[in-house]
């Protein structure tokens, strides 16, 4: 398989499920999420104002896109609370980078993330037969990295000095997964 089959059938888990992002979820609270810097200071997004017609036109490009798929996260009450998405996929080495955010800031440090992360390595892994996923993340956002690594991911790598945050160069830390067929691998989520 050179492309991400779509459309990709909702992927359940315990308190949430993931489901592909289409252009209807674009609503004023979605372009509120990524125009609040509570909920961006960690994204390179921060530095854009988004709008209805900039995010419409992404979401359309992520479903167009064979490489990469967006995932609207959903608590299982039929709530959006954030995306994550995988992509762009490499298909000659078979690994690929994955990216989330939580918009619903009442929704920060319930494990929402972790559990999205979860569903995405399994599908990444058993779905789509990828062998490595990557994710980077600020070092001061410890809440990402917490849940990256509770979902099995690693520290590979920092670069140092790489962004500047708040008016000072910070750090970026680099995680990675290899799949458990080839590296042990074990889903903590299930």
């Amino acid at each position: 398989m050179n492309r991400i089959v779509k459309p990709i059938s909702p992927i359940r888990g315990e308190r949430i499920f993931l489901r592909e992002l289409i252009q209807d979820d674009v609503t004023e609270i979605y372009v509120q999420w990524m125009n609040d810097p509570s909920v961006t200071q960690y994204l390179e997004s921060r530095f854009a104002k988004h709008s209805m017609e900039t995010l419409v036109n992404y979401v359309n490009g992520k479903g167009a896109d064979p490489n990469s798929v967006l995932f609207a996260i959903m608590l299982n009450d039929l709530k959006h609370i954030g995306n994550i998405k995988l992509g762009p996929v490499n298909w000659i080495h078979r690994r690929a980078s994955v990216g989330i955010v939580i918009g619903k800031t009442d929704c920060f440090g319930k494990g929402y993330a972790t559990e999205a992360i979860g569903l995405i390595v399994d599908f990444a892994f058993d779905n789509i037969g990828l062998h490595k996923l990557t994710a980077g993340c600020y070092e001061p956002n410890h809440g990402a990295k917490k849940a990256f690594l509770k979902s099995g991911f690693s520290v590979e790598g920092i670069q140092r000095d790489q962004v500047i945050y708040n008016g000072n160069y910070i750090d970026i830390f680099y995680l990675g997964i290899i799949n458990r067929e080839n590296s042990g691998y074990a889903s903590p989520i299930k």
